[in-house]
C-alpha cells in the first residue's frame, strides 16, 4: 500500500470513529489501516464505534479541506510522527488505563515538523477563570521555557492556556495548541488571531477532522494528547473541579513529571494545585528553573556535558533514575518494593517500568523486575 492510500484510510477512520476508539485502533494494528477501513465500510468490524458514521466516506474531502487551511494529516507512517511521545499512550493502554488509546492520526496546522516541536516540550495548563497572579506566572514560565528553546504545549483556552501560548510567542518560541475540535475551527472565537500566530511558528493539532465542532467530552479526550506530547505538565492554577485535573491525572498515568504552582491559600483558583501537591504526587514549582529541573531530559546544555563516554542511563530524568538505581545489580524486586526504596509513588513506578524496559534498562524476572542489559 502507498502512504497516500494509508493516509486516506486513516482519514476515513478518524471521521467515522469518535476518538479514542480502542476497537478501531486495535483493528488497525492487527490488519493495517487500509484493510481496517475496508471492513468498517462494509459493516464487518468495530460496529459499536463506527456504525453511526461509517457511511461518511469523505476522506479525500477532509484532506483537501485541511490543505485549504494550510493543514495536513500526520500519520504513524510519516517521518514526523511523534512516535516516542505517543508510545506512552500505548503503554498505558496495555496496562489497562482507560481512554489511553493512541491516536490514529493527527491533523496539524502549521509548517513546523511535529516531531521536532515535541522533542523538547512542556505542557503549561490551568484554569479558564484565571487570576492576575496565575496569568502572570503562566506567561513568565512559558516565556522562560521558550527562551530555552522548549516548546510550550497547551489547549488554547481562555485564561492560563492563552497566557502560556502568548508567553511563548513573546519570546519568539514555538508553541503547540491541542484542540478539541477541527484545526480549521477557531475555538474559542476570541483566540482566532492567537491560533493563527501559533500556526505560523508552531502547530495547531487535533485528532478531530476538519469542521468538527467542540464538545464537552472532546476536551477530556484531547487532554491525553497534551499530556503525551510534553515531557511534563505544569498546572499553574486550577479550581477543585478544573479540567486541568484530568490532564494532571493523565500525566501521572503516563509516568511523566507532574508539577503545580502553589498559590494563595485564599484563592479558589489555587485549590486544585494544592490538592495535586498534597495528594497526587505533584512537585511544587515556582520558576522556569524549577520546571527545567523537574522535567528531566529536556533543556540539557551540550556545553555542560563532559567528554566522557555516555552511560546507558544518561538520558533518564531524575525520577526514572531513582527507580532504576533502586534495582540491585543481581536479583529483582517487585514494583511495591521499588516504590518504597526509591520513594517514588507506586503508580508512577508502575508507569515508568515499561518505559525503562523499552530502553533495555530493566526487564521482568522471577522476582519481579531486575536490571536489563542496556
Amino acid at each position: 500500500m502507498t502512504v497516500d492510500e494509508i493516509r486516506l484510510a486513516r482519514a476515513y477512520l478518524l471521521r467515522v470513529a469518535e476518538p479514542p476508539a480502542p476497537e478501531v485502533v486495535s483493528l488497525v494494528k492487527d490488519l493495517g489501516a487500509v484493510r481496517a477501513a475496508q471492513l468498517v465500510r462494509a459493516g464487518k468490524a468495530a460496529d459499536d464505534e463506527t456504525a453511526a458514521r461509517r457511511h461518511l466516506d469523505v476522506a479525500a474531502m477532509d484532506i483537501e479541506a485541511a490543505r485549504a487551511k494550510q493543514a495536513r494529516l500526520v500519520i504513524p507512517e510519516d517521518e514526523e510522527w511523534p512516535a516516542w511521545q505517543l508510545l506512552a499512550l500505548a503503554n498505558a493502554a496495555a496496562r489497562g488505563v482507560p481512554g489511553m488509546t493512541e491516536p490514529l492520526g493527527l491533523w496539524v496546522r502549521g509548517r513546523a515538523r511535529l516531531d521536532a516541536l515535541v522533542q523538547e516540550a512542556v505542557a503549561v495548563i490551568g484554569a479558564r477563570a484565571a487570576t492576575g497572579y496565575g496569568e502572570h506566572v503562566a506567561s513568565e514560565i512559558a516565556f522562560g521555557l521558550a527562551e530555552r528553546s522548549v516548546t510550550v504545549v497547551s489547549g488554547a483556552a481562555y485564561g492560563i492556556d492563552g497566557c502560556a501560548h502568548r508567553g511563548a510567542l513573546g519570546a519568539n518560541g514555538p508553541t503547540i495548541a491541542v484542540l478539541a475540535c477541527g484545526v480549521d475551527v477557531a475555538y474559542p472565537v476570541g483566540h482566532t488571531a492567537l491560533l493563527a500566530k501559533i500556526a505560523d511558528t508552531g502547530a495547531v493539532v487535533s485528532e478531530y477532522p476538519p469542521s468538527t465542532r467542540p464538545a464537552r467530552h472532546r476536551f477530556l479526550v484531547r487532554n491525553r494528547l497534551i499530556a503525551a506530547l510534553a515531557a511534563g505538565t505544569v498546572v499553574v492554577e486550577a479550581g477543585r473541579r478544573s479540567g486541568s485535573r484530568n490532564t494532571a491525572a493523565t500525566t501521572s498515568a503516563l509516568g511523566r513529571p507532574l508539577m503545580a504552582v502553589p498559590g494563595p491559600v485564599t484563592s479558589a483558583m489555587s485549590v486544585g494545585c494544592h490538592d495535586l501537591l498534597r495528594s497526587a504526587g505533584a512537585t511544587a514549582v515556582c520558576s522556569v528553573e524549577d520546571v527545567m529541573a523537574d522535567a528531566g531530559r529536556i533543556g540539557v546544555d551540550a556545553s555542560t556535558r563532559s567528554d566522557e563516554p555516555l552511560r546507558s542511563t544518561d538520558g533518564l530524568d531524575r525520577v526514572m533514575l531513582r527507580v532504576h538505581e533502586e534495582l540491585p545489580s543481581r536479583g529483582g524486586l517487585s514494583a511495591e518494593r521499588i516504590a518504597v526504596g526509591s520513594g517514588v509513588p507506586l503508580s508512577r513506578v508502575r508507569a515508568l517500568l515499561p518505559e525503562l524496559e523499552l530502553l533495555g534498562l530493566v526487564q521482568k524476572c522471577e522476582a519481579g523486575w531486575c536490571r536489563g542489559t542496556g
